[in-house]
Parts: C-alpha cells; sequence; structure tokens
C-alpha cells in the first residue's frame, strides 16, 4: 500500500510538474491547486463522510461502489 501511495504521488506531482511548464503562470498553478483540493476533499467525502457519518453500514471498495450506493440507496431518507 505504502509503494501505491508513492506511485500517486509521484505521478500527481509529475503531472503537475509537466502542467505547469508547459503553462509557466500562476492563474495555472492556483488553478491545479484548487482542482487537486476539491478532487481530494471529493474523494474524503465519497469514503469517508458517507461510511462515518451518514450510512454506517457502507462498505466501499472504490468509486464505482460509491455510484452504485448512490443510485441504490433509499431516496425516502
Amino acid at each position: 500500500m505504502y509503494a501505491k501511495a508513492v506511485l500517486l504521488l509521484i505521478g500527481g506531482m509529475g503531472a503537475s510538474v509537466i502542467i505547469l511548464l508547459e503553462s509557466p503562470s500562476l492563474k495555472i498553478a492556483a488553478m491545479l491547486l484548487i482542482a487537486v483540493w476539491c478532487f481530494a476533499r471529493a474523494y474524503y467525502f465519497a469514503f469517508y463522510v458517507i461510511e462515518h457519518y451518514i450510512d454506517p453500514t457502507y462498505r466501499f471498495s472504490g468509486l464505482g461502489s460509491f455510484v452504485t450506493h448512490l443510485t441504490r440507496r433509499d431516496r425516502s431518507q
């Protein structure tokens, strides 16, 4: 799992560097930072918040599992 985390960090940093080399500006850097932060918070919400605060019976196995959970859950709550 640690190797996977390191590879994800390397991939994310590498992609960010390439984007900034292609278009070096503070505006692009800020928008890239905001996008990464927003996606990280959405991922946190999709798993931690749903599982611990909204539906304790939900156990995730990936984003596909989360989408399935959203489409199949009882809408009357």
